[in-house]
Formats: C-alpha cells, sequence, structure tokens
C-alpha cells in the first residue's frame, strides 16, 4: 500500500540508516520535545512552589530540603504522569506528534511513568549519557525508555 511505498522512498532517501516507520526521528526530535516540555513543566513547578514558600520560607532550598525537593519533583511528575498515562502525550510530544507506548503499542501505567520520569534523571544525568547512546542503538532507545518499557512512536494526524 501507500505507507510500504512510502517507507521505502524513505529508506532510498537515507540509505545510511534504515529506520521504521514508527521511529521517533531520533535524539534531535527527543531534545526539542524536551526544551518544548520544559516549559508547562517550569510553570508548574513555579506555582508549586508559591504555595509552599509562604509556609517553608528560607527551608525551602531545592536539593537541601529533602521534603522540599520531593514535593517539587512531584509535582514536576504530575505534568508528565498525566501526560502519558491518560494522553500518551505531553504537549512537546505532540507538538512532534509521537506518543508514548508501551512495548505492546498500548499507553502506559502509572508503574511505567514513575520508572520513566525517574530514570530520565540517569539518562539526564552523566551529560546526557543516556540520550547519547541511543545513537548506538538501531531501535534508538534510551536508558529510560528500556528501564520503563516503553519508547516512542511516530504518528501521523487523521486527515478530516
Amino acid at each position: 500500500g501507500a505507507q510500504a511505498g512510502d517507507h521505502h522512498r524513505q529508506n532510498r532517501a537515507r540509505p545510511d540508516r534504515a529506520s521504521k516507520p514508527d521511529q521517533p526521528g531520533g535524539l534531535f526530535r527527543r531534545l526539542l520535545i524536551l526544551v518544548y516540555d520544559s516549559l508547562p513543566s517550569i510553570a508548574i513547578v513555579f506555582i508549586a512552589a508559591l504555595v509552599v514558600l509562604p509556609l517553608a520560607g528560607d527551608r525551602a532550598l531545592l536539593g537541601r530540603n529533602i521534603p522540599y525537593t520531593v514535593y517539587i519533583l512531584a509535582a514536576a511528575f504530575a505534568y508528565y504522569g498525566v501526560c502519558w498515562v491518560y494522553k500518551g502525550q505531553t504537549l512537546g510530544m505532540r507538538s512532534w506528534r509521537v506518543k508514548l507506548v508501551t512495548e505492546d503499542g498500548s499507553r502506559p501505567g502509572w508503574r511505567q511513568a514513575v520508572i520513566r520520569y525517574l530514570s530520565a534523571f540517569l539518562s539526564l544525568a552523566p551529560l546526557g549519557l543516556g540520550y547519547w547512546a541511543s545513537l548506538l542503538r538501531d531501535d534508538r532507545l534510551c536508558w529510560h525508555d528500556r528501564l520503563s518499557g516503553t519508547r516512542l512512536e511516530r504518528y501521523h494526524p487523521k486527515k478530516r
């Protein structure tokens, strides 16, 4: 069908890289999604901080006050978790036509969302090594994809 022809043309256009039609497009697209998603997550963190700062005052130091740090990380997770579990994508993913799916193609559950969120810090921490590692894999999975049993998948919007 049409998809097989598109896939064939795509491979002919870029013979140096085998690609599947459902691959998210690589590291650059992931980084753009990360930048897009930083905006709503930072806004949520600011709101969460505004709620607590009048009560905590100068004791609310991110990284130095463990309960405050956990609270801020949980507030940021609320954005990602709700988006992943209920919609299968964040705003950044939607902008780049990417959705998060499990190995069987379904939306992730809360357990996978928590594992993905926490393990994404592992991917980022050593100079983004968990992201760079995706360049060495045919399936283009990052560390947090593999640890959570999830992957990014491109989709094409339905024509109306």
